[in-house]
């Protein structure tokens, strides 16, 4: 797969949107916050309400979250580093997490759902949240620039609709 062509590709589907850049904008930040946070198979369907509540554009909200299909392989580095800073913000006095080569041969029970809510998933979501928030806002800025400046030059470009005259 070509990184540019699929990136360009998706680019013009945005671009394509009939809706104002602050929409579109709004739409891709909301896709972007949630393609960040760590609730596998809720990304979607949160983007879609967030982006119905906020009066964003729902597709480009839906467009932005697959974006993150591009990242996949670098997901867990990702993921890391948002447990990292959620385990940091969450822990009193503040204190970056053990290896995790130590939690491999102490056997942290990743089986039990409870514990690894308790243990891995409230730092991995506070960190999600923490970390997504500047992207989505640097999405938002960025993609309405992009967004409003296409949008003026289509206008400039094509030829003024003929007013019809009125018989009356």
């Amino acid at each position: 797969m070509n990184l540019r062509r699929w990136f360009h590709q998706h680019s013009l589907k945005l671009l394509a949107i009939r809706d104002t850049p602050k929409a579109i904008a709004g739409g891709v930040a909301i896709g972007i916050f949630f393609g960040f946070t760590p609730l596998f198979g809720l990304k979607t369907l949160l983007s879609i309400l967030f982006a119905w509540l906020t009066g964003s554009n729902i597709l480009a909200a839906v467009i932005a979250g697959a974006l993150h299909d591009i990242i996949l392989p670098f997901m867990p580095v990702i993921y890391r580093w948002e447990y990292d800073v959620g385990y940091y913000l969450l822990s009193y006095p503040h204190r970056w997490p053990e290896s995790l080569a130590r939690l491999h041969r102490e056997g942290f029970a990743w089986r039990n759902w409870v514990s690894y809510l308790s243990g891995v998933g409230k730092p991995l979501l506070v960190g999600g949240v923490v970390c997504a928030t500047p992207f989505a806002i640097l999405s938002f800025f960025v993609t309405q620039r992009i967004v409003d400046r296409h949008q003026r030059k289509k206008r400039a470009s094509s030829p003024p609709p003929d007013e019809e005259l009125n018989p009356s």
